[in-house]
């Protein structure tokens, strides 16, 4: 897969099919890889990267800190996915595109949506992450990875991670960088040399900028209202992807449209022509 460097920072990143152009943000938390359209839970199973690029060009990516991209030690916010993005979309040169999210996604989908209205063709929202379970755990996981910098230090750090491989999301320990430590030598080497005090704020702030309110984070709700974009809202129902934070999202879009339907229903069968019907009309609206 090619990579490019946006701010300085590898993005790996692929394109399917042709078309109207589809930037794909994807699913799986701090392990949000291209693979994940094709592997992870519900998304094996109705495979959206396979179906939408039957008729659209879908630009799908490892989220920054991810898969085969790189990482920087600071304070990542939403605008630092938005920036990663929006660079993505400046080396393919495409002017606009429609926007899906997946699980975290939908996050930095709506953050876009807010900072660059103009190049927000629609927004397609699936499984929205929130609900206060999904903030507890979040701050959980960041407090587990400092309490063990607390105690072992950076260089404790890198040699768990060396050691076991894991993201963050699967051992809390490593930290939000553990991807980039596992794969890349230089930055692993660097990062044991961070002053702790200053990355112990990084990433207390981190924790805070992502996991900010008990509902769907990304934006605030006074910045979606004026989101004039047409949105398709999906929902999901466990403790990460609560059903309030979807609903919270169709309160908060003007545009939004809110495919009510369980969990259960989402099928192969059922999934594929709704988006692809929702991505056709907002494509060419009557």
């Amino acid at each position: 897969m090619p990579t490019i460097l946006i701010d300085g920072i590898r993005t790996r990143y692929e394109v399917y099919g042709s078309g109207p152009p589809v930037l794909m943000f994807s699913p799986g938390g701090f392990d949000a890889t291209v693979e994940k359209w094709t592997t992870q839970g519900i998304y094996a199973h109705i495979r959206p990267l396979e179906h939408l690029s039957t008729r659209f060009t879908c630009i799908a990516f490892d989220r920054r800190e991810s898969g085969e991209s790189g990482g920087r030690v600071e304070a990542v916010s939403w605008a630092h996915y938005v920036a990663q993005a929006q660079g993505l979309l400046d080396h393919l040169k495409i002017a606009r595109a429609h926007m899906m999210g997946a699980c975290m996604g939908c996050s930095p989908a709506i953050a876009f949506a807010v900072t660059h209205p103009a190049a927000t063709a629609s927004l397609l929202l699936y499984w929205p992450v929130g609900g206060a379970h999904y903030r507890i755990n979040s701050h959980g996981r960041f407090a587990e990875h400092m309490e063990y910098v607390r105690r072992e230090g950076l260089k404790g750090v890198v040699s768990l991670v060396l050691a076991d491989g894991k993201p963050f999301n699967q051992d809390p320990r490593g930290g939000p960088w553990a991807t980039v430590i596992k794969r890349d030598p230089e930055f692993a080497a660097a990062y044991q040399t961070c002053e702790p005090e200053r990355y112990m704020t990084y990433v207390a702030t981190m924790r805070n900028q992502l996991f900010d309110r008990d509902t769907a984070p990304g934006a605030r709700p006074e910045d979606l209202a004026h989101v004039r974009v047409p949105a398709l809202i999906v929902p999901g129902r466990d403790k990460t992807h609560a059903t309030s934070a979807a609903r919270y999202l169709e309160e908060c879009l003007p545009e939004a449209q809110y495919w009510d339907i369980a969990v259960a229903d989402q099928t192969a069968a059922t999934v594929p022509p709704r988006l692809l019907e929702f991505l056709d009309q907002t494509t060419n609206p009557r």
